[in-house]
């Protein structure tokens, strides 16, 4: 499992990246306008979209701590930053699920030349605007920025559609775990082998925000937001996953099955009795935060692929995924963090209805909070029997039959100066305000 990594705000960077933005925004009425749009209808901010720059000067970036790959990217290694290249038409894009989403939403706005052909790994739309410097946004299914050439003949192009059918409708609900894991994992196979690893896990994931959507209305609410400016979850930060010490290093294993390697390991203390395994995948991008109950002590082993004993208690996590189920099945992911500009997106989601817990991180370069949870019905095997482990009491057994259980956020978060990392301290108490043992109502 890797080890913890000390993150540190980059700020030469962050204000290299500044005023690239502001040279564009200064050059491009219709990337200003579009600022407007996403701070006005989403919340968000136009930094947080950017999927890369194409710049004709690239002078101070290295000194920045960017550095150069094999590809003749430049990219900071210590910073959630957009990777840059050298080209000599310079072009902004953001990162979004669908060009033709994006085009068909702003097109009483923009007039937009499509780059790509329907189902490529790589399309692109750039807005029309006379500018010396292009703005628009770019769809990439499993592949790198520097990776845009990638040839797919009809057959693949088919094979990648069936895929997305079967990982959208997969079963979730088994009879034990060990038939979930082997027929996930075959399943997963099958499509490594036919469209690849990248393409399945970004499909995966389309799939897996989907169903966390249809089951908590904040998610809807902002979707449809975002989706109004054809945007889609391209802002997605992490996707949370929730797992009993028993599925832990089998549901590690599926990940890495889909690519990602272990980043760093999360701990937020001797008291908090759960911990985390944090992996990226480093040509899709992304994150995963899987939590699980843990000991002090099981922190410096592999807990990624050593199987975790048994024990006689539960945690918060642990709870979640008895009362729920598994998050990589039935329950789905506990949250989605995106990003956000923070004081506006709570604001405007207030004007919905949606109203958001307090900040359990509030420093200059991370803000973070999560939706008020969604309240999700429990069936009565999964309360009975956890009253018959000892691990909720009567009451809070009748509180749960007659209320429900919370289930599932979206999280606010707003990073600045590059910052990757996330907080060690702060989470704890937040984590704990989501065990339904410890709320006096749902």
């Amino acid at each position: 499992m890797a080890e913890q990594h000390s993150w540190k705000t980059q700020p030469r960077a962050a204000a290299w990246v500044r005023e690239r933005v502001d040279e564009f925004l200064a050059d491009n009425p219709a990337a200003a306008e579009f600022q407007n749009l996403l701070r006005d209808e989403t919340g968000t901010r136009l930094v947080d979209w950017i999927d890369h720059f194409e710049l004709r000067d690239v002078t101070g970036i290295e000194e920045a701590g960017y550095v150069r790959d094999d590809d003749g990217w430049f990219r900071h290694p210590e910073a959630l930053l957009p990777p840059v290249v050298f080209r000599e038409h310079e072009r902004l894009l953001l990162r979004v699920d669908s060009v033709r989403d994006f085009v068909t939403a702003n097109a009483h706005r923009f007039a937009c030349d499509v780059g790509g052909e329907p189902l490529d790994l790589w399309r692109t739309a750039s807005v029309r605007s006379g500018s010396s410097r292009s703005f628009g946004v770019v769809e990439r299914q499993g592949c790198r920025t520097s990776r845009k050439g990638v040839e797919r003949s009809p057959h693949d192009k088919l094979l990648t559609e069936m895929c997305r059918e079967q990982l959208r409708t997969r079963r979730r609900r088994f009879e034990d775990r060990e038939t979930a894991f082997r027929e996930t994992r075959e399943l997963l196979t099958s499509m490594i082998s036919r469209i690849g690893v990248d393409v399945t896990c970004e499909l995966f994931f389309e799939a897996e925000r989907a169903y966390w959507q249809s089951r908590n209305r904040a998610a809807r609410v902002q979707y449809m937001r975002q989706q109004t400016l054809g945007l889609g979850w391209g802002n997605h930060d992490h996707h949370t996953y929730r797992s009993s010490r028993a599925a832990f290093h089998h549901l590690v294993g599926i990940l890495e099955l889909l690519g990602f390697h272990g980043r760093e390991r999360f701990y937020a203390g001797a008291d908090a009795g759960w911990g985390a395994q944090v992996l990226e995948q480093p040509v899709t991008g992304i994150v995963i935060f899987a939590d699980v109950d843990l000991s002090p002590e099981e922190i410096t082993g592999d807990i990624a692929h050593e199987p975790l004993p048994p024990r006689d208690s539960v945690g918060t996590i642990g709870l979640w995924c008895y009362l729920h189920g598994e998050a990589i099945f039935e329950a789905g992911m506990h949250h989605l963090e995106c990003q956000f500009e923070f004081d506006n997106a709570r604001r405007q989601l207030e004007q919905f209805g949606i109203r958001c817990m307090a900040p359990f991180t509030d420093f200059p370069h991370l803000r973070q909070c999560f939706t008020e949870g969604e309240v999700w019905a429990v069936e009565d095997s999964r309360i009975a029997a956890a009253l018959q482990q000892g691990w909720i009491t009567p009451e809070q057994a009748d509180r749960f039959a007659a209320s429900g259980v919370v289930g599932s956020h979206l999280e606010i978060l707003e990073r600045n100066d590059g910052y990757r990392g996330f907080n060690q301290t702060g989470i704890n108490d937040i984590i704990r305000k989501t065990d339904p043992r410890f709320l006096t109502s749902p």
